[in-house]
């Protein structure tokens, strides 16, 4: 038995009672009132707005609350002042749950509220959860074909929403949803707002199942208008395929046209004007569509428009054998387009001829757009030699009987043609590039953990929680003004940070809690950099001991082929290197570019990194991917100690054997460009006079004018090295222990020359310059 408004001061005071305790949730005195309080007192409404139990209930999307209700005999089809039911108030909710519940207790979906709206109006929302609430309401027989007391049809009103509600458009439609529903206040129908949406599988939908797509609401807009207002080309053409018109004319005079040249689709405009859209015809305003794209500054359509106008003046006519472009051919054309599923599989999927007759036949069972004198002109069009055949594909192009510039194929988007090549038709070249490793780690490299966490470099943050045991909440602080126990015991939020930015503050604490949770301790971030590494290059000992004794590997590399030790050598940081070479570390690992680790002491400038690298057993002839050796970079850098620890590496070397020397013949002089040494334009006539091949040298006179002249002229009287080479630090520890202090504190603030990065085409500023005037002058003389 239904219930209905409360009357008399005991019921009003006793359903507000209940209803409090349906808002509390209390169960208990929900069972006492229903069973000693008024008849019928759980299916009684308050009086200022009719609410009852079930409403409240729902509301609170309590669904253990109205099972509870429904088992003390609430009635499921109680309304509210406003004629909402709880079933409606579940399906604007989306509470799939109870409205399963409210059916289930034979919940009456076909009820209607006071503006005369069923179940489906309320579950317009774009919502998995009101997708199944109205699948729900349909299975139960709600009516899909509601029209509202103002005449707002249901279906029509889910177009309204066809952006986002599509899915819910299509399922009222296979229920059985009128394609022409239409607003009665303002004539507006689903295909239009399907259409003014851009929503092209609802409009396909509306107009399989027979929507009008002519139709006009009371401003004589059509769906097309709709179309063109929103640039949907898509739509247009597929309402081209079910003979729409488009050249309608509103209450203003604007056509679809006008519409698709405010907003400036091309395609639009170019398609509605070939489907016979008058270009010409000026609206209210006395403006033409061109005008409108033009003011819009809308180039590529007043372009086609213009196209379009001087095409309308020409009035092309097609005969009945020739490439046509009348509107009935193109008008079929879009239809068998659409419809070329279903052509293709009438025929037969693996048929690509048919003969005539029975291509006539498959076309008048699809209901084709056409009639039959025009079906005569296009099979004579496709069957020129009389061979009573027609190929499926050639008719669905349209190639055979359609003028190129109307096929639908002309509005796809045109393919980039290949570079024409020179003779012989061979491509050019492109231009040519270095390749260069990726600078960060690949998405698919840097996995979320399983858990959903972030990456493994991304490690969570050491909490210090000390003094734990000193509050707790069964014995907290006699005061509450001192009563800071939340520090101690409330665990705050998880921070995840960079486990390099870690290693260069020196947060063990938090690297020992990330390694216990299973992070590998050479993990490496979004830049290829390993903790060690990192901790290599910023010069942390501590971090460095403590990485190696977790098992850290020395031989790792980056993306550009650097090893710890690189980064070691790189930042010149000496015990650092000292210790990666007891740790194993490979002293000759090259990098992208050839550079070992020695190569990087070098460009520090820290010679006792250099030494301790060449003792190490560091080769000093490894050669970069220039062709430079050692001694050739330590010469660039300009470090003369530096400069003599490699030479004096290199003179140690065995020498190899000469050939020439070994067949009885005479080598070359060496010359030594840099200590000392004779440039090569500096040989003397001496030797020439004295070195004459096959005679042997004839003593002469030390003192001799011609001799001192020529020795004189070749630069080797008095030869003395007077090149300033300062004194090293352990020079200045012999002589004053606070000079020994001093020269260390200002060879440690001097700021180092080194390279960030390998790159081949690094020259030195005065290679680079010489380089660069000589290409100056080079293209002076072209």
């Amino acid at each position: 038995m239904s219930g209905g408004m409360a009357r008399g001061r005991l019921q009003v005071l006793q359903i507000y009672r209940l209803l409090q305790c349906v808002h509390e949730g209390d169960r208990r005195r929900i069972e006492e009132m229903v069973n000693l309080g008024v008849e019928n007192l759980i299916n009684l409404t308050e009086p200022r707005d009719g609410t009852g139990v079930l409403h409240v209930a729902v509301s609170a999307n309590d669904l253990d609350l109205v099972s509870f209700l429904l088992a003390n005999d609430a009635h499921p089809n109680v309304r509210d002042r406003r004629g909402r039911t709880p079933v409606m108030l579940a399906a604007e909710l989306g509470n799939d749950a109870i409205v399963t519940l409210l059916t289930q207790k034979q919940a009456d979906l076909k009820l209607l509220d006071a503006e005369g709206k069923g179940v489906l109006f309320y579950c317009n929302y774009p919502t998995k959860r009101h997708t199944r609430c109205l699948q729900l309401a349909l299975k139960n027989r709600a009516d899909v074909n509601n029209v509202s007391a103002k005449g707002l049809h249901v279906f029509q009103t889910m177009c309204e929403k066809a952006y986002d509600c599509s899915p819910l458009c299509l399922i009222m439609l296979d229920a059985g949803a009128d394609p022409d529903a239409t607003n009665q206040e303002t004539g507006v129908t689903a295909l239009m707002e399907a259409a003014r949406a851009g929503s092209l599988p609802l409009v396909r939908a509306i107009l399989r199942r027979g929507g009008n797509p002519n139709a006009l609401d009371k401003t004589r807009l059509t769906a097309v208008h709709y179309a063109a207002m929103g640039g949907f080309f898509e739509v247009i053409q597929m309402m081209s395929a079910y003979s729409a018109d488009m050249g309608s004319v509103d209450l203003h005079s604007c056509t679809p046209l006008h519409y698709a040249a405010a907003t400036g689709n091309a395609n639009c405009c170019k398609f509605l004007a070939q489907r016979g859209c008058n270009p010409k015809l000026k609206n209210q305003d006395n403006l033409l569509p061109r005008q409108i794209a033009k003011d819009a500054g809308h180039k590529a359509a007043a372009k086609e428009l213009r196209k379009a106008e001087r095409q309308q003046g020409k009035g092309d006519k097609s005969d009945g054998v020739s490439l046509m472009s009348d509107l009935w051919a193109l008008t079929l054309h879009d239809w068998s387009n659409e419809f070329q599923t279903e052509i293709r599989h009438t025929f037969g999927d693996k048929t690509e001829t048919v003969y005539t007759d029975m291509f006539v036949l498959v076309l008048e069972e699809l209901n084709a757009p056409v009639k039959s004198e025009q079906l005569l002109s296009v099979i004579s069009a496709h069957d020129k030699r009389g061979e009573g055949s027609i190929n499926i594909t050639d008719f669905i192009k349209g190639v055979k009987y359609i003028k190129k510039a109307f096929l639908l194929s002309s509005y796809m988007p045109k393919k980039k043609k290949g570079e024409k090549g020179g003779k012989g038709g061979k491509k050019k070249k492109g231009k040519f590039t270095l390749p260069m490793p990726i600078c960060t780690l690949l998405p698919e490299l840097k996995p979320r953990r399983p858990d959903g966490g972030p990456p493994y470099f991304m490690i969570e943050t050491y909490y210090n929680c000390s003094d734990v045991h000193r509050f707790d909440r069964s014995h907290p602080p006699e005061h509450p003004i001192i009563n800071d126990s939340g520090w101690y015991v409330e665990k705050p939020d998880t921070v995840y940070i960079n486990i390099n930015y870690c290693v260069k503050s020196g947060n063990l604490e938090t690297l020992d809690l990330a390694f216990s949770q299973g992070v590998p301790v050479d993990v490496q971030d979004e830049y290829y950099k390993t903790p060690l590494m990192v901790a290599c290059s910023s010069g942390n000992v501590e971090v460095v001991q403590y990485l190696l004794s977790q098992g850290a590997d020395v031989n790792v590399c980056d993306q550009f082929f650097w090893t710890p030790l690189h980064h070691a050598a790189h930042a010149g940081h000496l015990e650092i290197v000292d210790l990666l070479l007891k740790a194993g570390a490979a002293v000759d690992s090259s990098s992208l570019s050839g550079g070992t680790a020695l190569m990087r002491a070098i460009e520090s400038a820290k010679p006792a990194c250099v030494d301790l690298l060449i003792r190490a057993g560091a080769s000093v002839s490894a050669e970069s991917s220039k062709g430079k050796n050692c001694l050739d970079i330590a010469v660039d850098f300009g470090d003369s100690e530096i400069v003599k620890l490699v030479k004096d590496k290199m003179d140690s070397l065995p020498k190899a054997k000469d050939p020439a020397k070994e067949k009885g013949g005479k080598s070359k002089p060496c010359i030594n460009l840099f200590l000392g040494g004779v440039s090569p334009q500096s040989v003397s006539v001496a030797d020439t006079l004295t070195a004459t091949p096959g005679k042997t040298p004839t003593q002469t006179d030390s003192k001799s004018v011609v001799l001192q002249n020529s020795r004189i002229t070749a630069g080797k009287v008095n030869t003395v090295d007077i090149s300033f080479v300062p004194k090293t630090v352990p020079e200045m520890a012999r002589t004053t222990n606070f000079l020994y202090q001093l020269m260390s504190k200002i060879e440690s603030r001097r700021e180092r020359l080194s390279l960030d990065f390998d790159f081949d085409d690094l020259l030195m500023p005065f290679s680079r310059d010489v380089q660069r005037r000589i290409l100056e002058q080079t293209k002076t003389k072209d």
